[in-house]
């Protein structure tokens, strides 16, 4: 159902948007300092990873835009005591947001993201613990940043985990991610 809503709602801001202004198109990657948090999540500490992929910024009105994007994103957690033993998360992440604009370039942002996990292994040893987490994590984003007039940007988000990534129905793990990172729009008119 979560799916769904995400879908339509990202459907209806596209068919909306088309008479407002300039579609953009562009890239995006950055740095990831992500942990996990939760009744469950004792004894661990934050895990550096990156994020990369692609965007698109739909303007809506003069001051808001919904930037739909596809981003592979390396999380996990490690533990606080031993820093070989790790978990090491692949998500193909989904952020739908919703940004308010300001004239100067400075744009805040918040929206739902819906993360599937394409590979999940615990370190040392490699071990695949894929089957043992949820295929999906829902979060909601919120951040800010700054864009040029030539199309670069650079940004900072935090992604809170909502519901428990693991399988375990009495698990209680929520996945966590603050990026950082930068971008090149392409496209559209660059007023």
């Amino acid at each position: 159902m979560k799916k769904l809503l995400i879908v339509f709602v990202a459907v209806a801001l596209v068919a909306t948007a088309n008479a407002q202004g300039s579609t953009t198109f562009g890239v995006k990657a950055g740095a990831n300092l992500s942990s996990w948090g939760g009744d469950d999540a004792e004894g661990v500490k934050s895990k550096i990873g990156f994020h990369a992929g692609g965007i698109v910024n739909i303007p809506v009105s003069s001051m808001f835009s919904v930037q739909p994007e596809v981003l592979f994103s390396l999380e996990g957690a490690k533990s606080e005591d031993d820093d070989d033993a790790k978990a090491n998360l692949s998500y193909i992440n989904i952020p739908i947001m919703l940004q308010y604009n300001n004239a100067s370039g400075f744009y805040a942002e918040l929206g739902p993201q819906i993360g599937f996990l394409m590979s999940a292994k615990s370190q040392p040893g490699d071990v695949d613990i894929k089957d043992a987490l949820k295929s999906t994590n829902f979060s909601l984003a919120f951040g800010a940043g700054f864009k040029t007039k030539s199309g670069f940007g650079f940004g900072a988000r935090y992604a809170l985990g909502l519901g428990t990534i693991t399988d375990d129905s009495d698990g209680d793990i929520k996945q966590s991610n603050l990026g950082f990172g930068v971008f090149y729009s392409f496209g559209g008119s660059k007023k």
